[in-house]
């Protein structure tokens, strides 16, 4: 039996998601509703099943390990496809243009312009664990200080607090976080340290579900751009 097959015969997709990446994936404080724009998404993806949608919690440290040992079909919150990544796992075709980029203090926007000005001795970096932000942040950032906190979504709130200087995240999080709050700014977003790629990942052998996927995220994207 195939693994679309198994699925549709369960009723449910299960997807891993670590529900702390606005405007992605996230938790809504006033409903306790999953939302973002990857929640959207696969709710899609699973009406295209014609099933139900059960969301398995995950973490930046864990995913590669909860996709391999099967804990879900597929995971999607905001997940940068890298060869590392596509070793080790499935990774779909790129649905979203992202990049590597900084969010900082809007009265600090002058400080930060490239690498080389943030990579300075007192300079706070602040990241979550286990993702490509904090091994950005230790290949490229080793004179800074670097700051690792457990909870993405807190860390935007701290830099506006002062707590640390910079954060290290992604173009779509640096600009949700920067149109919310006045004290916060992105002055690199249209100039990302790297050229990112958000995929859908799933474990090795789902490679039925892996084609049924990029045929959905082609025409996705394609009644998303009308």
């Amino acid at each position: 039996m195939s693994v679309i097959e198994i699925i549709r015969e369960r009723g449910v997709l299960k997807v891993g998601t670590t529900l702390d990446y606005k405007p992605m994936s996230f938790v809504d404080p006033e409903t306790g509703r999953y939302v973002g724009y990857d929640v959207e998404l696969v709710k899609d993806l699973a009406a295209a099943l014609d099933v139900d949608i059960e969301f398995v919690r995950t973490s930046w440290p864990t995913l590669i390990e909860d996709t391999l040992s099967c804990k879900f079909d597929l995971a999607i919150c905001g997940i940068t496809i890298t060869d590392e990544r596509k070793k080790q796992a499935l990774m779909s075709d790129p649905y979203l243009e992202n990049g590597k980029t900084i969010l900082c203090r809007a009265e600090d926007v002058g400080k930060y312009l490239n690498v080389s000005s943030i990579n300075r001795p007192g300079v706070r970096v602040m990241v979550n664990p286990g993702g490509l932000n904090e091994e950005f942040a230790r290949q490229n950032l080793p004179d800074a200080t670097l700051l690792i906190h457990d909870v993405n979504q807190d860390i935007p709130g701290m830099i506006a607090l002062g707590t640390a200087d910079v954060m290290i995240t992604e173009v779509v999080e640096a600009n949700y976080y920067a149109g919310l709050d006045e004290r916060l700014a992105a002055p690199l977003i249209h100039e990302p340290f790297t050229d990112g790629k958000f995929g859908i990942l799933m474990p090795k052998g789902y490679d039925d579900l892996l084609k049924y996927v990029n045929e959905f995220l082609a025409v996705y994207k394609n009644s998303s751009a009308k």
